[in-house]
């Protein structure tokens, strides 16, 4: 009996599954309503804002309000610059994502995060239309309506517990309408220290997420629950009043630009103490701008003598002369072996008067601790005269400008980086023990190039030319450069001698894209060398 009436409902509930199809259909097609009025149709400009933005919900913000600026050029600059714009982005994404990623993996106990394939697509954003505003402060302050529907392709591989699982971002959609705050504009480029990005609404975030080849996005209530945790947790951070916060340079430095020269002229040192054993000393001193990168100036090696005359005069650029100071070291030269420091003194730039010679002498201390009881005792004394001359504005040397000409990178040059040029053109009064035959290894990164021999000359000229190819500014970097000689004679004895060294950061070269230096050598009597630096970009 329970068998008969199961099969009884089975073919019940087939039967009146069917008719009530059946019956459906034939009511839809046959008790349509009859009496359906023709649409009502009036010009766009009677139909009020909402029934305008229902109606043509993509209509861009510079139609619909004129504080909008249409930025066509701006989406075509974008459109022929995105495959590099691309590998940029991606790089540098990932560069910002990978310490983040491996700081918060072990919170889950997963092995690994990585990037498989990071790509934004070959469909750029388009930006509708930007507002500008203008205020009384040192900033610009723009609001772009952003738009992309782009085809990324973002695989990320998860290792956790021996098993691997991949996942897939495609089909991205973004609507934003961000600020952008580029603050403060400074006079060095690229003219502002920071950008400050805040979204003014809750962005439009769509996209597919696909693990082990299924779209989880098709899962029920995934999607719109993924979709509002992305808005919140986007808005918590950036909706403004918040903002993130990019820097670019150093507010502080870049309103640094060259004010002024200060011109000093050591005289003479007197009674200076005895560092030799014979019972005498050689006295040279160098000369060091603070709060200044480049290498220091020195002067000539006086041999045996407490109380030497140079009569040497010396350049620096100044750039605040409120908080620059000239340092002056007085050493012992010792042909073997470290140089013995003799006796200091610091002058700061702001005591001395424009346009007036100051002649000054100062007592030899062993550092500028007044509290140090050492420095009470005699180390002799040195005479200089210093002369602070600041710069017009239309006075500044075409050396200074920040702008100033530097050829343009080769258009291979990777994004973001550029080319390194360092142009070795003369040495003066180098001289080697056995023999000198001059020439310079340009050393930076492991690579090492060499100029020509130059034979028997102590005042060699070279005019050589070498590039390095960088994918990024060498900020940390040195250089290394040093004056070589080596032996003609056939023999193993004394086949080469070092002349003298230096070390450049390479800091300033970026900021100024050129500088054309003498630099005292290090283990030197008297010598120097004459070495230009550029940093060339494709920009």
């Amino acid at each position: 009996m329970g068998v008969f009436s199961t099969i009884l409902g089975l073919c019940g509930f087939g039967v009146g599954i069917s008719a009530g199809l059946v019956i459906g259909y034939f009511l839809f097609i046959y008790f349509q309503p009859c009496d359906v009025k023709d649409p009502e149709i009036r010009p766009l400009v009677e139909q009020d804002t909402d029934s305008l933005q229902r109606m043509l919900p993509e209509i861009p913000p510079w139609v619909k309000s004129p504080d909008y600026d249409r930025i066509d050029w701006l989406n075509k600059f974008i459109l022929h610059m995105w495959p590099y714009l691309d590998k940029a982005i991606c790089k540098t994404a990932k560069n910002i994502a990978t310490p983040i990623i491996a700081e918060q993996i072990p919170k889950y106990k997963i092995d690994s995060v990585e990037f498989e394939t990071l790509t934004l697509g070959s469909l750029p954003p388009t930006f509708h239309g930007m507002k500008v505003y203008v205020t009384d402060e040192k900033e610009l302050i723009m609001e772009p309506c952003l738009k992309w529907a782009g085809n990324p392709n973002v695989t990320i591989a998860v290792k956790a517990f021996g098993l691997k699982a991949t996942v897939q971002v495609v089909d991205l959609q973004v609507f934003a309408a961000p600020r952008i705050t580029l603050k403060p504009l400074v006079p060095t480029f690229p003219c502002f220290a920071k950008i400050y990005v805040s979204l003014m609404e809750k962005p439009h975030v769509d996209f597919g997420l696909k693990l082990l080849g299924g779209d989880l996005m098709a899962i029920p209530g995934l999607y719109r629950f993924v979709q509002e945790l992305i808005k919140d947790q986007v808005a918590n951070m950036y909706l403004w009043p918040k903002s993130l916060e990019v820097p670019i340079l150093d507010p502080a430095k870049a309103y640094r630009r060259p004010v002024g020269i200060l011109h000093v002229k050591v005289v003479r040192a007197m009674k200076l103490k005895k560092k030799d054993l014979l019972g005498a000393s050689d006295p040279y001193v160098k000369l060091k701008l603070t709060e200044d990168k480049l290498p220091s100036k020195k002067t000539t090696v006086k041999h045996k003598n407490l109380n030497p005359e140079w009569n040497e005069e010396f350049n620096f650029v100044v750039k605040d002369p409120q908080s620059q100071a000239i340092e002056m070291i007085v050493y012992d030269w010792e042909q073997v072996g470290k140089h013995e420091k003799m006796g200091m003194n610091v002058v700061p730039l702001k005591e001395l008067t424009p346009e007036e010679p100051k002649v000054m002498t100062l007592e030899l201390l062993k550092n500028m601790d007044l509290n140090d009881v050492q420095n009470e005792k005699s180390r002799g004394q040195i005479a200089v005269e210093l002369t602070y001359k600041p710069f017009k504005e239309e006075d500044i040397p075409k050396g200074f400008e920040e702008s100033q000409e530097v050829p343009k990178a080769p258009e291979n040059t990777p994004p973001g980086g550029g080319v390194l040029v360092v142009i070795v053109h003369e040495a003066q009064e180098v001289e080697g023990k056995h023999h000198t035959n001059p020439y310079v290894r340009v050393l930076f990164r492991g690579e090492e190039r060499k100029t020509k021999h130059v034979k028997k000359n102590r005042d060699p000229r070279w005019e050589e030319e070498f590039s390095f190819t960088l994918d990024e500014p060498p900020i940390r970097d040195r250089l290394h450069v040093e004056v070589c000689s080596s032996s003609t004679r056939i023999g193993l004895l004394h086949p080469k001698e070092t002349l003298g060294y230096i070390d450049i950061n390479l800091s300033d070269v970026i900021s100024n894209k050129r500088i054309n230096e003498k630099y005292h050598l290090i283990d030197s009597k008297n010598g120097k060398i004459q070495i230009e630096l550029q940093w060339r970009t494709s920009s």
